[in-house]
């Protein structure tokens, strides 16, 4: 601070450099690159489908396309077929061009001896231009049959396909830079420095450790600290995921980006900036992300044995044709037919035309998916890892129990708490009240109303002096619970948090509150392991409360008292034993954790931070639709295999013939324009069978 003071003193400005301008520059570096990528996708579909129309006009009724018809038997110009070739040929370049990234990166990729999917569409659609180049040429000369050999419109359906699963791939992903922008936004822009001179209002970036702060109630604390000064309630759910808020008096820690309920407090800093606990966060989403290997598209594995058995093939047979005296054009047709029926065509929608289907059925089920990555991955999951707070219960405290002595009425003690409590603003007050409201209990007249930070309250209410806390607070009153040692101890152990209540020092009750499970956390749990698969339940929440939630929801394996760092490092845990994990959680706590997963699921309830951390979203906040979208998931994935079959069949079908096997034996060849239709009728087989996904059903009305 002092020295951004003198510097501005004397004339000049200080300016920081934060990791959220950095990280904001990212973001928009990827939105640049999504924008280029759907331009290009734009141009490609602009000109391939006029493109593909006027390719496939001779086989349309003459009344549909008599105006671009390739013979001159009509009066306009461009009927002649070489207007018609010219036609295509300015049509396609633009499309060639849009995609010329495939070529570059695929003949980089084939002269490595590494083809991948990128040089089977390099290869398939330059064979298709160049033959359809050469054809051109022999219309010129007045080859007019030649007009049969144009396949312009294979190259650039083909690209503009590719293109398009392109796109859908790259907007599933750079979601990490959203949700590290929105951590960031947490913490306060400003805080309230203690000076001798009194309060200043300065920028959370001009705060030193060793400088003492000052929250007031329902402020927002600004970096990470121990209390020096003052006592309150903080809500450090967003951080811990532990759904009560934590009483902090001097010489407590208390954190970053954290709630302040109800105390005004003066703590001092101990770290600001890379060095706090939401910093730390951030840092462990990033790196989470940044180290998730790729998956390994099958396409790509097909094509590395795929393309060179189809150039050595079309290589063989051209060779054997042109050495046996059949002449150039004859070879060349030979070669250019085995290259045309081996063109990725449908194999450029066997994946994104099945994963656009799942992910819409999943949508409209209420299961977002984002991007096939998280649709591919999700089928092997192994384990899945829930969050206890909001994700397994219901993430508020609600009263579970009540016992009473020496008293009318249950109502009759909720009655007389819940008008104690009224002046409270701690959360277990807040379910005492919430429950006499539903329960339609009436609330009593209240005044002289005291709380003690930590223990408890105590108010008079219709003239009697009650009194509602925590054992401790009774113990310092002399109020004798023996009574309730039984049921305590029993309450207790099923992880509820126990209020005590007298009247006019008399115990009169208990009141047990608890977050309790949502109603299909159980159901979900054994629908994931009739499927086979292991859950474990994580929660920041003490042993007991957890292991009580556990039993409750049917699962076995509890990992209790884990903060949110802690939570990544036991996903990788489990990931380092080969396991493919699903994390499924609602807070920010669970951010690094659902980055760090294979896949990441949150509910649509959570926080934004969890929701663009995750790769699945459940809009219906019900856990039964984590089994569902994993059953979506394996569903499509074998949609896919079935697609690439699909997409090879026809192709290995008629390889043979493309290469004159039939010839041999006085058979047929395979013309170029009956590869096309080959690879036509594939593609029509994968979206017919893409289609089928959507009477996919989550088995829930």
């Amino acid at each position: 601070t002092a020295i951004k003071k003198a510097i501005t003193n004397a004339g000049y400005s200080a300016i920081d450099i934060s990791g959220s301008e950095i990280s904001d520059g990212d973001r928009k570096k990827k939105q640049r690159e999504l924008k280029v990528l759907r331009m290009k996708l734009f141009i490609a579909a602009f000109f391939s489908i006029p493109l593909l129309y006027i390719a496939m006009v001779p086989m349309l009724p003459e009344y549909i396309a008599w105006f671009v018809l390739p013979f001159p038997d009509r009066i306009f110009p461009m009927n002649y077929p070489l207007d018609f070739a010219l036609i295509q040929l300015a049509l396609v370049i633009p499309v060639i061009a849009a995609g010329y990234k495939f070529f570059t990166n695929g003949f980089k990729s084939l002269f490595r001896l590494s083809p991948n999917m990128d040089s089977l569409i390099a290869i398939g659609t330059s064979a298709a231009f160049a033959y359809s180049v050469y054809s051109t040429i022999m219309i010129a000369y007045g080859n007019f049959n030649s007009v049969n050999e144009l396949y312009f419109e294979t190259s650039g359906v083909i690209i503009t396909l590719i293109l398009f699963g392109k796109s859908l791939e790259a907007m599933s992903k750079g979601r990490t830079s959203d949700a590290i922008k929105k951590l960031m936004g947490l913490a306060p822009k400003t805080a309230i420095l203690m000076t001798p001179g009194g309060e200043i209002e300065i920028s959370v970036d001009e705060v030193e450790p060793g400088d003492i702060l000052f929250v007031r109630p329902g402020g927002i604390i600004p970096v990470d600290g121990i209390v020096v000064d003052g006592a309150t309630s903080i809500d450090e759910s967003m951080l811990t995921g532990e759904s009560m808020p934590v009483f902090k008096k001097q010489g407590d820690a208390v954190t970053g980006a954290s709630v302040n309920k109800n105390g005004a407090i003066q703590f001092k800093v101990t770290r600001v900036g890379k060095n706090t606990v939401l910093a730390g966060i951030i840092k462990l989403i990033e790196d989470a992300q940044s180290s998730k290997a790729p998956i390994a598209q099958m396409a790509d594995v097909v094509s590395g044995y795929f393309v060179p058995a189809v150039i050595l093939i079309a290589g063989v047979a051209f060779s054997a044709w042109f050495f046996t005296g059949h002449g150039m054009i004859f070879s060349m047709k030979i070669f250019v037919s085995v290259l045309v029926i081996a063109c990725p065509c449908a194999l450029g929608l066997a994946t994104p035309t099945a994963i656009m289907v799942g992910t819409g059925r999943g949508a409209e089920k209420g299961i977002l998916i984002k991007g096939g990555e998280a649709l591919e991955t999700a089928h092997k999951v192994q384990v899945v890892v829930m969050d206890k707070t909001g994700t397994v219960t219901e993430g508020q405290p609600r009263v579970t129990d009540v016992v009473i002595q020496n008293i009318a009425s249950e109502d009759e003690l909720i009655s007389f708490a819940a008008s104690a409590e009224k002046g409270s603003e701690h959360p277990l007050a807040d379910a005492v009240i919430k429950h006499a409201g539903e329960n339609k209990i009436s609330f009593k007249y209240a005044h002289d109303f005291l709380a003690v930070p930590g223990h408890g309250i105590d108010a008079v209410v219709d003239g009697k002096r009650i009194k509602v806390g925590n054992s401790k607070f009774f113990e310092a009153a002399k109020i004798d619970l023996s009574m309730f040692q039984i049921q305590a101890d029993k309450l207790s152990s099923q992880g509820k948090t126990l209020m005590f209540v007298s009247i006019d020092d008399s115990s009169a009750g208990i009141i047990a509150v608890a977050d309790v499970i949502k109603k299909t956390s159980a159901e979900a749990v054994l629908k994931l392991k009739n499927m086979g698969i292991k859950v474990v339940m994580i929660t920041g929440d003490n042993a007991q409360t957890a292991s009580a939630i556990a039993r409750q929801a049917g699962i076995d394996v509890v990992l209790s008292e884990i903060l949110p760092s802690g939570k990544s490092a036991e996903i990788k845990k489990l990931q380092e034993n080969s396991a493919i994990v699903a994390m499924v959680g609602d807070g920010i706590n669970d951010a690094p954790a659902l980055a760090q997963a294979n896949v990441g699921i949150a509910l649509a309830s959570g926080t934004d931070v969890a929701i663009e951390s995750a790769d699945i979203v459940l809009m219906k906040n019900d856990l039964i639709d984590v089994a569902a979208a994993i059953q979506l998931s394996r569903k499509t994935i074998t949609n896919i295999k079935q697609n690439l079959f699909f997409a090879f069949i026809y192709n290995i079908i008629g390889i043979p013939i493309a290469a004159g096997l039939l010839i041999l034996f006085n058979g047929p060849g395979l013309n170029p324009i009956f590869a096309a239709a080959a690879m036509s009728m594939s593609s029509v087989s994968v979206v017919t069978n893409a289609l089928r996904l959507k009477n996919f059903n989550t088995g829930k009305k």
